[in-house]
């Protein structure tokens, strides 16, 4: 459970992030809302039409200090971006300039935080070089046939050994 006074903290650096933003810009920027729901392996979303970040609180309790330095700026760089550019690339080019020149924050598009803590089942699929790992959805979506995955290394069909973790 998130405390309040994390909530306020997260509300507090996103709002800064925002003045720095109106300041480089000079111009009125929307503030978001802020909310706090599971979303899978996501840290965090933008919202861009709503104007609206949620961030993973599990996630949050098990990488504060992360979350301060580089997801809180990830997500309020694509509000910012979308605000003063309109739709570009998600990491583009634009939303880059935001991370890295604005906030000083490393533009990485993912995180790489143990996701052990949010006890997702994942099913475990086999190739030519081995066990891949993949999610409820994506199991779903091949059970459905609806959907056929490759492995990223030796590009062979990944299929179900009908074990899960």
């Amino acid at each position: 459970m998130i405390s309040q006074q994390d909530k306020n903290e997260v509300e507090q650096r996103v709002f800064a992030l925002f003045s720095l933003a109106e300041a480089h810009f000079k111009a009125p920027l929307r503030r978001p809302a802020v909310s706090w729901r599971k979303s899978g392996k996501n840290a965090g979303t933008a919202n861009l039409t709503i104007n609206k970040i949620n961030f993973n609180p599990v996630l949050f309790t098990h990488n504060r200090q992360a979350y301060f330095d580089e997801v809180i700026p990830h997500e309020v760089s694509h509000l910012i971006t979308f605000q003063v550019y309109g739709r570009v690339s998600p990491h583009g080019k634009h939303w880059q300039w935001v991370m890295h020149n604005l906030f000083d924050a490393p533009a990485r598009t993912t995180h790489s935080f143990d996701l052990t803590p949010l006890g997702l089942k994942e099913y475990i699929y086999r190739c030519q070089c081995g066990d891949v790992n993949l999610s409820v959805r994506r199991h779903n979506k091949v059970m459905r046939q609806r959907q056929q995955y490759l492995c990223r290394r030796c590009n062979s069909v990944l299929a179900y050994t009908g074990q899960q973790r």
